[in-house]
């Protein structure tokens, strides 16, 4: 099943992630379901490719992260 909206995603990412990291997750997923046809991989290859570009844009000299993981717990 892949995501058209950020409303569609599951509870527990849409509480971890930001608006923007949400659609990022999501356009990551879809298109690792299209190429793997794996819900399960395509979960973790998103979660991957959040957290990469959530650490490659902060790196950067801007003070404000671009892409917040929310630490829920």
């Amino acid at each position: 099943m892949s995501y058209q909206n950020n409303q569609e995603l599951p509870a527990s990412i849409r509480t971890q992630l930001s608006e923007t990291a949400q659609h990022f997750y999501s356009v990551a997923f879809n298109s690792a379901l299209q190429w793997y046809g794996d819900e399960t991989k395509a979960h973790q290859i998103a979660w991957s490719a959040v957290r990469n570009q959530a650490v490659s844009l902060n790196s950067g000299i801007s003070s404000e992260p671009c892409l917040a993981v929310v630490e829920v717990g």
